[in-house]
């Protein structure tokens, strides 16, 4: 059993803090992913973990061994590069064999683990090739092979598919997901796209300057975030998150926007003592889905919005609109919005879900009350 263990780790380049207070404990067999915009420190925590990068602080522990100090070739790890690191001289069969030659092992047993691995990841055609000639799809299947071969009890992989065209994507998504599942090994996936976490992760790691943000499975994440930044990272389109006052309005609080009032669940405002805030100013946040369309007047519709922009995009239709200085973003299916108005500066009415409101904190971000329909922590959902 292969546990993955990290303590307060702390990277210092200069007087610039690159990772602080960065804890993980990773479970035998699961597949975690660090997710982050660019210079988060999301691929420098990775590096650290592998031993490619020592720590200015904290402590790293694999199978309950601590390998903090100890270099790369020490910690039976394997590791998948963003450009794949392949040697462009050696043919593939001796690129995934290098691993196993700086180890001295026997020539048959090397050719034994290439081929069982390659046949794996059908590359068995293309061993005798060099890198070179190879498609985007061949060269990431090289690099998981190689990293694979050495049958280490941690995997790290650096964004391995961000050279990879949208389709490709979707693909290997699903590809390495399987693959993860059926060897079991602990592996740790570093990337920038939400997607590829939410569709392939155990857990989730979301981090932000350094720091980690939060650390939980993907529909925790999606559905009860630790804060705004979370929850307008994950997400596509994003949250529309805007400035609200909460106001009382008979019996009840409401929350009062730019130029229009967003009504409140009654037994979720209670719940989360919103009538103790009220003339506070909050963010409110709500996911685009979760926000319906119809024509300017229809009944339970009695938000007016010009719309700004229509985006087409198959099953579904994106709109963005705008009231008073807010603008937001809906998407609702197309069968949903075949009959309103696609042309700019047409007027639609707006109803916001009351069960998938948010309230953030406009100073920490740190979130106030979450949604009631989440099933992670919502308060006050109606029977």
């Amino acid at each position: 059993m292969v546990e993955l263990v990290v303590e307060n780790l702390e990277k210092r380049f200069g007087n610039f803090t690159a990772v602080t207070d960065v804890d993980i404990h990773v479970d035998d067999g699961e597949f975690i992913f660090l997710l982050g915009p660019s210079g988060c420190g999301k691929t420098t925590t990775l590096r650290m973990i592998s031993g490619l990068e020592m720590p200015s602080g904290g402590r790293v522990f694999i199978g309950g061994r601590d390998v903090t100090y100890m270099r790369a070739r020490y910690r039976s790890v394997g590791m998948v590069f963003q450009d794949y690191g392949l040697y462009r001289h050696m043919t593939v069969h001796n690129n995934i064999a290098y691993p196993l030659k700086v180890r001295r092992m026997q020539r048959r047993e090397i050719a034994e683990k290439v081929g069982r691995v390659a046949e794996t990841l059908q590359i068995t055609d293309v061993l005798s090739r060099k890198p070179d000639s190879l498609s985007a799809g061949q060269l990431q299947r090289v690099a998981i092979a190689r990293m694979l071969v050495r049958e280490a009890d941690v995997f790290l992989m650096d964004e391995p598919m961000s050279h990879l065209d949208a389709q490709l994507r979707g693909q290997m998504r699903a590809e390495l997901r399987h693959l993860q599942k059926s060897i079991g090994t602990t592996t740790i996936f570093v990337t920038h796209d939400q997607l590829e976490a939410m569709t392939m992760a155990d857990r989730i790691i979301v981090m932000r300057a350094g720091r980690i943000q939060q650390y939980a499975t993907p529909l925790e994440v999606f559905e009860n975030p630790a804060n705004e930044f979370v929850a307008t990272f994950v997400g596509e389109p994003q949250m529309n998150v805007f400035d609200v006052t909460l106001r009382a309005d008979q019996g009840g609080v409401v929350a009062e926007a730019d130029g229009f009032v967003v009504p409140l669940n009654a037994a979720w405002a209670e719940a989360n003592g919103l009538h103790r805030r009220v003339g506070e100013i909050v963010r409110l946040g709500i996911r685009p889905e979760h926000i319906s369309l119809a024509r300017q007047g229809d009944e339970g519709h009695g938000i007016n919005a010009e719309l700004y922009s229509f985006e087409p995009t198959g099953a579904e239709n994106l709109y963005v609109l705008r009231v008073g200085g807010t603008e937001l973003t809906t998407r609702n299916s197309t069968n949903d919005t075949r009959h309103l108005g696609k042309v700019e500066g047409t007027m639609l009415g707006m109803h916001f879900d009351p069960d998938w409101i948010y309230l953030f904190d406009p100073g920490d971000g740190r979130t106030i009350a979450q949604a009631a329909g989440s099933r992670f922590g919502g308060k006050g959902r109606p029977a």
